[in-house]
């Protein structure tokens, strides 16, 4: 009965995968339908007054609230990125990169990636990504790069930042039960790789590059925009948070709170009560599509370490650990394009229930988070399902697929080498 209880649930993850991969089922449903398909077929009662666990109370329920740090990090990113924003700090950053870089393209590139990956650590988002990408795109086009390169530099930083970005942190550490201590410490490990791919993609991409520089179509943002250059010591204010989470171990929501009032301090920006009170219904608004993600989440990581969910699953999981450095290299590196189209192995899709259930079955919840932050790496940049992928082609008028084509290669090598490192350190 076992068996055929195993199988029907790996069925409906892969119907779930296949109703996402082609846009019939958003995340934002499948995972909670998941989440009750698999408790059903599991046995799990939807509610009864005997039954220690039970759908409605265990699932539905504390699900919503099961991934409640990592709601609260992302909201509070969210907020301080409008704060940015709000106050002038984020268009004074993107300025004073284009005055640092000139009129050189490979310079103007990697300024860009390097600013860019600072402000997505302190806030990511498909908000800041439009924010950031209608001012920097329009600038390295009339560079002389071309459209898919600058496309491609916006989603190189934002994913190097996502590395950072206490809001994700905060996610892998709720569903592995990892304290904010032990993911922050091994951030390291997954940035190297990805930070150095990154660079020599964009070093080959544009050497490649024959584009003539040109005028762009519509005004620059920053043209647009009408907001004053801050002061330039308010610019440190995208790592003040960043610092005090990574140097001083302090808790995300002051670390970001510190941050929200160091701003408005260094930029003293007119009318800072608006600003502030502003930028927390607008980053609300930002955050609701990811936290209506991370209730998904939470309802289906319930459902995957329910009882009988594990008791059905725990032995198809456990022939699938790896047991030494090689295998747990070759496992998750061959299987990491299932990262994109929220496939298994993605935290922010089915990926959430796949890592419980690998804890939960015995293997150490470091290197699983590792491998899944390793495979995340990919997921950023190639999974044409993802909204920044999907604004980015639309506003340089690139086929989406393209983004894949060009760095899923090498995308999958920096997965590769930073699982080789993250081997050393967890067998």
């Amino acid at each position: 009965m076992q068996t055929f209880q195993a199988i029907l649930i790996l069925l409906i993850f892969i119907v779930s995968v296949i109703l996402m991969m082609t846009r019939k089922l958003p995340t934002i449903l499948a995972l909670p339908l998941l989440a009750i398909a698999i408790a059903a077929v599991a046995g799990v009662p939807f509610i009864s007054s005997v039954a220690d666990f039970t759908i409605a109370q265990n699932i539905l329920e504390a699900g919503t609230m099961r991934m409640a740090s990592g709601m609260g990090a992302l909201f509070m990113g969210a907020w301080f990125g409008k704060v940015m924003t709000k106050s002038g700090v984020t268009h004074t950053i993107i300025r004073k990169a284009a005055e640092l870089a000139g009129d050189k393209p490979m310079a103007t590139a990697f300024v860009f990636l390097a600013v860019c990956s600072i402000i997505f650590s302190a806030s990511s988002g498909i908000g800041m990504v439009i924010l950031v990408g209608t001012i920097i795109i329009p600038i390295m086009i009339s560079t002389g790069l071309s459209p898919m390169v600058s496309g491609l530099v916006l989603l190189f930083a934002n994913a190097i930042g996502v590395t950072f970005h206490l809001g994700t942190l905060a996610v892998y550490g709720d569903a592995l039960g990892l304290s904010m201590d032990v993911v922050t410490s091994y951030s390291w490990v997954s940035a190297i790789p990805i930070i150095i791919v990154c660079a020599a993609m964009l070093y080959v991409f544009i050497r490649k590059d024959k584009t003539k520089a040109k005028a762009w179509a519509m005004p620059s943002a920053a043209d647009q925009a009408g907001v004053q250059n801050v002061r330039t010591i308010a610019l440190i204010s995208p790592l003040i948070p960043v610092v005090l989470v990574f140097a001083f171990s302090l808790p995300i929501t002051p670390a970001i709170l510190i941050g929200i009032v160091c701003t408005i301090i260094l930029a003293t920006p007119k009318k800072c009560v608006q600003v502030v009170s502003g930028a927390f219904i607008e980053g609300l608004q930002d955050a609701s599509g990811a936290l209506a993600l991370l209730i998904g989440i939470g309802m289906t990581l319930q459902a995957v370490l329910s009882p009988q969910v594990s008791q059905i699953l725990s032995p198809v999981i456990s022939a699938m650990i790896p047991s030494s450095p090689i295998t747990y290299v070759l496992i998750f590196g061959l299987l990491s394009p299932l990262a994109i189209y929220r496939g298994p192995l993605n935290m922010f899709g089915l990926g959430s229930g796949i890592a419980a259930l690998l804890a939960a079955s015995g293997m150490n919840p470091v290197a699983a988070m590792l491998a899944l932050r390793m495979d995340s790496n990919l997921q950023a940049v190639c999974d044409p399902t993802n909204s920044h992928n999907v604004w980015v082609s639309d506003f340089t008028k690139t086929d989406v697929n393209e983004f894949t084509k060009k760095t899923i290669v090498w995308l999958a090598i920096s997965t590769f080498a930073g699982l080789i490192l993250a081997s050393f350190l967890v067998f």
